[in-house]
């Protein structure tokens, strides 16, 4: 009842062959991960790195000008019907 018969050992060592196997799939899908996070991470560590550009000093064709001013809407007067 506790122990485990020779069938249930031989399915843990075929899981821990395909996990942990030298030329596995599994292996290589494992190894393609890493170096994709690793990627990932030292992009991330470059872009850290590089400094911001400083912004470009605006000109006079790209200053916005503002909207005239509305006219003040006369106060609606209570219709009583």
């Amino acid at each position: 009842m506790g122990g485990l018969s020779p069938v249930h050992w031989l399915i843990v060592i075929v899981v821990v062959a395909l996990l942990f196997g030298g030329r596995g799939k599994l292996s290589s899908i494992m190894g393609d991960a890493a170096k994709g996070i690793r990627a990932f991470k030292d992009g991330l560590k470059n872009e850290d790195e590089a400094p911001p550009a400083p912004p470009a000093p605006p000109t006079a064709s790209a200053q916005i000008t503002p909207p005239p001013p509305v006219a003040a809407e006369r106060p609606r007067e209570d219709v009583q019907s």
